[in-house]
């Protein structure tokens, strides 16, 4: 941990919360679901997502349309920020419709040096409650690093090596802009590189607008439910290694493991690892 951000570790924040039916309703309808969910049951796993987002006022965001530097998280000044990664443990059902609280805590700061410079790593625990009960845990890791030189005429990514993992079950997606929209809106993401194609092209040296890792994460999640047998998440670890873009139709795809878990994945359109995952079942 470097001492530049040291007093940051251990801070604390909460946000108070009504896991919204209307909320629900409207992700249902924009994963394509025929029946959305109920007042009363379950929030689907990655849709906790949906809630304790702050209200940041336009005035208050930086030109990527994320929160400016400061406040909960460190000001680090690298320009790219995004969300690398998750390790979650789903405890007990949070309910439609409850009143909840999700007290977040920075656990670590780390800085590190990849092929493309200077990278921090921000580690936060997020834990929801209800009714004085913890519903889930979760740490998130935040990257920042620094910006990727962009010419005037943005060319195709250098793709990762094609994933050659054996899936016993598969499953094609296919992320449209309205896909991407909507998905930004529920969760309150200004970030622009999901909406504002001439930003992600020619600032972020994107091809083309990119697929949120959360979403990508909740339809992986949604999948292991899908071949659990009836079985509830009892936890779910994912890691972002590559962009998935609109239009591009990507894989989802799976197989059990020797020890019950469920290793997952999504593969982009030329067979590149865009996120692996492992899920247990309660």
């Amino acid at each position: 941990m470097s001492e530049q951000y040291a007093a940051w570790v251990g801070r604390e924040e909460s946000r108070a919360e009504q896991v919204n039916a209307n909320a629900v309703a409207a992700m249902a309808a924009t994963l394509d679901w025929e029946t959305a969910p109920a007042e009363g049951d379950a929030l689907p796993p990655g849709w906790q997502w949906l809630f304790f987002n702050g209200a940041v006022r336009r005035r208050g965001l930086g030109t990527d349309g994320h929160p400016q530097r400061g406040g909960f998280l460190p000001p680090i000044e690298l320009p790219r920020r995004m969300w690398a990664g998750s390790r979650i443990r789903y405890v007990k059902d949070l309910p439609i419709g409850a009143q909840a609280t999700r007290h977040s805590r920075i656990l670590k700061v780390e800085n590190k040096v990849g092929k493309r410079g200077s990278l921090w790593f921000v580690t936060v625990q997020h834990t929801t409650v209800c009714q004085q009960q913890d519903c889930l845990v979760e740490e998130q890791d935040i990257v920042y690093r620094e910006a990727t030189p962009v010419t005037t005429a943005p060319a195709e990514a250098a793709k990762p090596p094609r994933y050659e993992g054996r899936a016993q079950w598969g499953r094609e997606v296919q992320p449209d802009t309205t896909l991407l929209f909507r998905y930004s809106a529920l969760t309150f993401n200004g970030h622009r590189i999901h909406y504002d194609q001439t930003y992600a092209r020619h600032e972020e040296g994107y091809p083309d607008l990119v697929v949120h890792g959360p979403l990508t994460a909740t339809l992986l999640q949604q999948f292991a439910l899908e071949h659990g047998g009836e079985r509830q998440l009892a936890s779910f670890d994912f890691r972002g290694v590559s962009p998935l873009f609109v239009a591009r139709p990507f894989q989802l795809e799976g197989r059990e493991a020797d020890d019950g878990s469920v290793d997952l994945w999504a593969r982009g359109p030329e067979g590149e690892l865009a996120m692996s995952a492992k899920a247990t079942y309660r």
